[in-house]
């Protein structure tokens, strides 16, 4: 029997990329996508949750195509109003945005799960992919810099990325467990686990970090495969490369997958760095990995599910 099911584990803007295309080439019902809440705070009263939020819009066709996050044709209303009442605006909820962030918070104050609102949210944006996050326990993704830890949306939205990282500390994670979504998602049969090109130190990390997740990843059986997230020594979006340069880590294909190696299988590696494969840990592919137009995203993905085939091969 045809396994269809694949699960992929994923970030923010980059990793949705892939969710989409994946949805767009998988038959309906087949993805399960295991999304980052290290990034999750509250803000301004309302519990928000930036790469779930991603994947949400982005599968439902409602992000934002210039910003690649938050919804499009968004107004700022609410925003320009706390502006001039002093309020706190240096992260930005746009008006259609906000509804969302309210409807969470008064459902997780009524007791129910993130995972439980994040499925009733998807189900009600028509979205046929499970969304879900990564677990149900509070992990708070904290970068450490020369002049201490800051809150990851401070470094990454306040600050935009200017402190040097020394490192990430992923308070919670080992007091936290994979949901039993999740934990369903793992042991069910898989046609391939995928991780997108999102950024490994902050956004798969988190979810690495989780006691248990390692293992229920490897017993699966299914192959493992990572997408890269940099091309010809730099990162399409995002802190990536310049992370990787404070950690003093070469900013090559290599570098990732040695990050990853115990978990995956395979690399699919983009096709300007085809000749940078000496030190690859785990076997590889070669294809275009640049995602801009949707096309872009169903080759991607098409590309790393006909590797993880090849991988299952005996």
């Amino acid at each position: 029997m045809t396994i269809e099911k694949v699960l992929c584990l994923s970030g923010g803007v980059g990793g949705a990329k892939l969710l989409l295309g994946l949805q767009r080439v998988l038959p309906r019902g087949s993805l399960a996508a295991v999304v980052n809440t290290g990034d999750d705070f509250d803000h301004l009263g309302l519990r928000i949750c930036p790469d779930v939020d991603t994947a949400l819009y982005t599968l439902s066709g409602l992000a934002n195509p210039q910003l690649g996050w938050g919804r499009r044709d968004e107004t700022w209303h609410f925003m320009e109003t706390l502006e001039v009442l002093g309020g706190d605006v240096w992260f930005r909820l746009g008006d259609a945005d906000l509804a969302l962030h309210v409807a969470r918070t008064q459902r997780l104050k009524q007791g129910q799960t993130l995972t439980e609102i994040t499925a009733e949210l998807a189900e009600r944006l028509a979205i046929p992919s499970a969304v879900l996050p990564m677990s149900d326990d509070p992990v708070a993704t904290m970068v450490v810099t020369p002049d201490g830890e800051l809150p990851f949306q401070d470094y990454f939205v306040r600050l935009h990325c200017e402190p040097v990282l020394r490192a990430c500390r992923f308070a919670g994670a080992d007091r936290a467990k994979p949901s039993a979504a999740v934990t369903a998602a793992l042991r069910q049969p898989l046609r391939a686990i995928l991780i997108a090109p999102s950024n490994p130190w902050l956004s798969i990390a988190p979810i690495l970090a989780i006691p248990g997740m390692r293992e229920l990843l490897r017993d699966n059986g299914a192959p493992v495969v990572a997408i890269t997230p940099v091309m010809g020594g730099s990162a399409v979006k995002g802190p990536t490369a310049k992370i990787m340069a404070e950690l003093n880590l070469a900013v090559t294909p290599a570098t990732v997958a040695a990050f990853y190696q115990g978990v995956i299988d395979g690399f699919l590696l983009d096709v300007r760095d085809a000749a940078s494969t000496n030190n690859l840990p785990v076997p590889h592919a070669v294809a275009d990995t640049l995602m801009t137009t949707d096309e872009d995203k169903e080759r991607v993905a098409l590309s790393a599910l006909a590797f993880a085939d090849e991988l299952r091969r005996p």
